[in-house]
């Protein structure tokens, strides 16, 4: 079958990602999938084809008065672009600009519409006017994808026929992500960590609706010298981060976001700790540390309450408290061998729910149904 995509955004981040590497691991099925977006760069190591597209940015509380005004603009360059490309089998969107947009197009556009949801619905878009055009589009959506349980939930409680919802894990091509001797000796000789440090590792967006502080307050709780801090990322609050983590001394190590050295952080982790955001989808940072072979924990629930499990992890409750995290943390250092146990069930979780080729069939399989029921908005049972 043919899927075109169109995704488009001023800034890109974990969404952008894990919606290329979805359309890579159908490629790799066989199929032709092309991204229509205003980000070149989205094409990174895959062999998606792209082509662009200039729709402005997402739409939000701020950008929605501006791309009212353009809309019809907007949409003329939608209905070009597909026509260009059509014939398609699945036309799938992703943002919620383009969401609505598609409502509107001429039906032969629109035959077989997918939704791809990678976080809770925005607060905005849960009431009023909003909230009827949100479910109005949803009605031409044949099928809704959602990253997580907890945003399959928020778009049912919109009101979105809960029949048509199904969660759909991230995509990764897990190969390539697993825990390296080597790097880990490589990072902490780097970063001055002792061999037989205790580290407590974070890659994460320096953001206020991150709360990283917790992860340093509770590491600092811990009061064992043997506990180390890395905190990788960037963004405006690493200021006030570094001035919070000060007491730690030597033992805070502040690095940039990983790139193709992701593997190599992970390994020099002992635990990886998550931050989630208020409307947080199903984040990649945690899938990758299982897969690094790490324990996960996570400062709160959100996004990940059907993703770390207590076999290999656990979330902090009451959230987002140091002193709910830091007995999480102290449980390893009490027990280092709960270390390597945990990290292989963590491993082998990931391997069989975010696998490229075991998420790819399951997508397959669902557009299939979508298409067998002629793009109507219901599906057949799986």
């Amino acid at each position: 079958m043919k899927i075109l995509s169109v995704m488009t955004t001023d800034s890109s981040g974990g969404a952008e990602f894990a919606a290329m590497e979805m359309l890579e691991a159908l490629r790799q099925r066989g199929h032709e999938t092309v991204m229509l977006t205003d980000m070149q760069s989205l094409a990174r190591d895959t062999r998606v084809r792209i082509e662009p597209i200039a729709l402005g940015p997402k739409l939000s509380t701020g950008s929605w008065i501006a791309l009212a005004l353009r809309w019809p603009l907007l949409l003329r360059r939608l209905r070009r672009a597909l026509q260009e490309e059509a014939p398609y089998d699945v036309l799938l969107v992703h943002y919620k600009k383009e969401q609505l947009l598609a409502r509107t197009l001429p039906r032969p556009l629109r035959r077989t519409v997918v939704w791809s949801e990678w976080g809770p619905v925005p607060f905005p878009l849960r009431k009023g006017l909003p909230r009827r055009a949100y479910l109005s589009a949803a009605g031409q959506a044949a099928l809704v994808m959602a990253i997580s349980e907890g945003t399959r939930r928020s778009v049912a409680e919109v009101g979105v026929e809960d029949a048509k919802i199904v969660v759909v894990p991230n995509v990764l091509r897990t190969d390539e992500i697993r825990f390296s001797e080597e790097g880990r000796q490589r990072v902490r000789e780097e970063l001055g960590i002792p061999p037989e440090a205790f580290v407590v590792g974070c890659i994460s967006r320096f953001h206020p609706k991150k709360r990283n502080d917790v992860v340093v307050r509770a590491v600092r709780a811990l009061e064992d010298p043997r506990a180390h801090l890395i905190l990788a990322g960037d963004g405006e609050t690493e200021a006030e981060l570094r001035e919070l983590a000060a007491p730690l001394g030597e033992r805070a190590h502040f690095i940039a976001t990983p790139g193709r050295e992701v593997p190599d952080v992970l390994s020099a982790f002992d635990v990886s700790v998550f931050c989630p955001s208020p409307t947080e989808g199903a984040p990649r940072a945690v899938i990758l540390g299982m897969l690094a072979s790490r324990p996960c924990l996570s400062t709160g629930a959100e996004g990940v309450a059907d993703m770390i499990r207590p076999e290999f992890g656990g979330i902090a409750s009451p959230e987002n408290e140091p002193d709910s995290l830091r007995p999480l943390l102290a449980r390893y250092l009490e027990d280092p061998e709960r270390i390597g146990r945990e990290g292989a069930a963590a491993r082998a979780y990931a391997e069989r729910t975010y696998a490229a080729p075991v998420v790819a069939e399951l997508i397959e399989g669902l557009l299939n149904d979508a298409l067998a029921a002629g793009g109507s908005g219901t599906r057949s049972a799986r």
